[in-house]
């Protein structure tokens, strides 16, 4: 367990209106790419200040540079097209066994060919934050099976067979990443793995993974045997981020972290930490943290990037004592429960509100971990 931040983020914040303009300009070619990577800057300045200012213990550059948090993998890899659109349900958050709001979001694009990185996002991402930012700076990776969203088995067969084929080459390209990160100085690589909170829900097991030829067990064992290789870097601290979805204010996945508690803390050894969406009833007890490995820290995910609602400080520092009873203190620490802007359209809630939160993390971090 080393470099255990307790005032944690999670990655990605919301994209300011002139970013999102910007991007739409330079889209339609209406502005040069030199102009709009100034625009970047900016922003990207403007989130790392954010963050300081907040009182967090570790920063990103907010991911300003990408169109989702998927993008250092997907965004940049040759080998995918456009394809007829198949939906997944999302939900709204809500309380627990009262029906929610509903919608559908479409999944456009598969694997067709093997795929090759074609250039590094993250390289430029840390490059640039390392000169801006004060405090310890970390990057974000996606897992190499949220490429689960990219096989078809009607579009992905000739070139990949066997998905999990794909998953050991975006491996190779998100150790690749984290091997130059190092070399750039990047001593904290997040891994992102929603996959996995997802693998808790035995609707989502069936629906998103086993009927559409993924067998959930075996990406709980061979799967995460391959996320874990790409956390063999020397030199870099690697901590995993679970949750459950998050789109626009969406989730997909309900369910506790037993059933896959033993899979993840067995073969998750390159890891020295995890950070844990529990920020609600979707995400179970926190029973499951009794079986956490004692070298390994524990970032709990107790406010919500969803819900405009401010937590109070009790309540968190009460769930806090409430999960000591499974994990020493001294191995836990604070976050939101995942990323402000996971896509670049970003979570319906106001920047003000966006501040506030992360101000509530360092506060309860810093009076429970003095």
């Amino acid at each position: 367990m080393k470099n255990l931040y307790r005032a944690e983020v999670i990655g990605s914040m919301l994209r300011p209106q002139y970013l999102k303009d910007a991007r739409k300009r330079w889209e339609a070619k209406n502005i040069s790419t030199r102009a709009f990577k100034q625009i970047e800057d900016r922003a990207v300045d403007e989130m790392i200040a954010l963050q300081e200012r907040c009182g967090v213990d570790v920063v990103t550059d907010g991911e300003m540079r990408r169109t989702h948090f998927i993008a250092p993998l997907t965004d940049v890899i040759t080998g995918v097209k456009e394809i007829p659109a198949f939906t997944r349900v999302w939900r709204k958050p809500h309380e627990k066994n009262v029906k929610g709001e509903e919608t559908n979001i479409q999944v456009q694009y598969a694997v067709v060919e093997k795929i090759h990185r074609t250039r590094s996002l993250t390289n430029e991402e840390f490059a640039y934050a390392r000169g801006r930012a004060k405090k310890p700076l970390k990057v974000t990776l996606p897992s190499p099976l949220m490429m689960t969203l990219r096989w078809s088995p009607d579009y992905s067969r000739d070139a990949y067979p066997d998905p999990f084929g794909l998953f050991i080459d975006a491996a190779d390209i998100m150790r690749q990443e984290a091997r130059e990160l190092a070399a750039l100085g990047c001593e904290y690589i997040q891994i992102d793995a929603p996959e996995l909170g997802m693998l808790c829900d035995p609707d989502r097991r069936k629906q998103d993974f086993a009927d559409r030829g993924m067998d959930p067990e075996r990406l709980l064992t061979e799967g995460i045997d391959i996320i874990n290789s790409v956390a063999d870097v020397p030199g870099v601290n690697f901590a995993l981020h679970l949750c459950r979805g998050n789109n626009k204010g969406y989730y997909v996945g309900e369910g506790g972290y037993d059933s896959i508690a033993k899979q993840l803390f067995k073969r998750a050894r390159n890891f020295s930490s995890l950070l844990l969406e529990y920020d609600d009833w979707r995400s179970g007890s926190f029973e499951p943290l009794g079986e956490v490995p004692s070298d390994m820290g524990v970032v709990l995910g107790l406010v919500s990037t969803k819900r405009a609602q401010l937590e109070s400080a009790d309540e968190l520092i009460a769930r806090i004592k409430e999960a000591s009873r499974y994990c020493p203190l001294e191995r836990m620490a604070l976050s939101t429960q995942c990323g402000f802007g996971t896509v670049w359209e970003g979570n319906p809630i106001a920047e003000s509100v966006q501040e506030s939160k992360l101000k509530l993390v360092a506060e309860v971090a810093h009076q429970v971990w003095r």
